[in-house]
């Protein structure tokens, strides 16, 4: 996946590559390609920024489920220490979509939880592709109330396309396993700060978002549903997944215009995969400021600021 490039990248990456060769180039004292080189660089950089201040929702769909962008476990390899992972529902089995655990945010110690995919197709099989199943929301709740009882602030990392919809999970109760977390988040005494890596799909997102902060990286997306879905509902055809990216409007300009999510983390120009530590810089910057601000108020004080902040998104009229 190293060498993964989407379709409107293919410009830039083909300039940059013309770049490279010409670099490798051997020069003798009669040619001097350094001038040649200097303008494509500036070309290059012209049409870097372009490029990504241009994007539509789509491309940062693209960009959202990119392969090469870090992922929950590397974020916590990055920002924390000492990291343990407590695995299982305590009911039927653990589920590797979620990957929970304790650990040291700088000085703090803090529960994580967050949606993992996998890298290449055996991972991705054994993590479902980051589709929790209700065992996985199940493990999450038992880890937050872990975190309740010994007063630890949970740090959740959103990025999946949704729930897990197959028969099994259904069975297993899906839908009662997401919404006993919402009920659960609304109202748990400890903080709670989510924030949105990659893609924030639809209940099995929502289901580690009920918190009292929540924040997107620059190239996330966060949505009801995926654009393929919304398309096969609203156009009965999946391929319009562009247009019901517009129309649902599911990038992070989009959603803190709306109010729905509380700052934005910038990436670097192309997508967090340029630079992780960086990314992972930022993160650890803006939950740490939060952390510190919610850590002043008394817990039913957070429990009535949460709850005011959901019932505050969206509009509606009386008919």
């Amino acid at each position: 996946m190293k060498d993964f490039i989407l379709e409107f990248e293919k410009p830039l990456r083909a300039l940059e590559f013309k770049i490279n060769e010409l670099e490798k180039t051997p020069q003798d004292g009669n040619i001097s390609l350094e001038k040649e080189i200097a303008k494509l660089r500036k070309k290059a950089e012209k049409m870097h920024r372009d490029i990504y201040s241009k994007l539509s929702r789509w491309q940062y769909v693209q960009l959202a489920r990119h392969p090469n962008r870090p992922y929950t476990l590397d974020y916590i390899d990055l920002i924390t220490k000492n990291f343990i992972e407590l695995k299982g529902d305590r009911t039927f089995s653990d589920d590797e979509a979620i990957v929970a655990g304790l650990a040291h945010w700088g000085e703090r110690s803090v529960a994580i939880i967050g949606h993992q995919k996998g890298r290449g197709t055996k991972d991705n099989i054994r993590r479902n592709f980051g589709m929790s199943h209700p065992e996985g929301y199940r493990k999450a709740l038992r880890i937050m109330r872990l975190a309740e009882k010994f007063n630890l602030p949970v740090i959740t990392l959103i990025d999946t396309p949704g729930a897990y919809p197959g028969l099994g999970a259904e069975e297993r109760g899906q839908a009662s396993a997401i919404a006993e977390n919402l009920l659960a988040m609304a109202n748990l005494k400890v903080p709670i700060i989510a924030v949105v890596i990659g893609e924030g799909g639809s209940g099995g997102a929502l289901a580690l978002a009920v918190a009292d902060r929540v924040y997107m990286l620059q190239y996330a997306v966060y949505s009801v549903i995926s654009p393929e879905g919304c398309a096969s509902i609203l156009y009965r055809d999946a391929s319009h997944a562009s247009k019901a990216a517009d129309a649902m409007k599911i990038t992070a300009p989009d959603l803190l215009k709306f109010g729905i999510i509380d700052e934005i983390i910038e990436e670097p120009l192309g997508g967090a995969h340029h630079d992780p530590g960086l990314v992972a810089a930022r993160i650890a910057e803006t939950v740490t400021g939060a952390l510190d601000e919610l850590s002043t108020m008394t817990y039913n004080e957070r429990i009535e600021k949460r709850i005011e902040k959901y019932l505050e998104i969206g509009e509606w009229n009386e008919g």
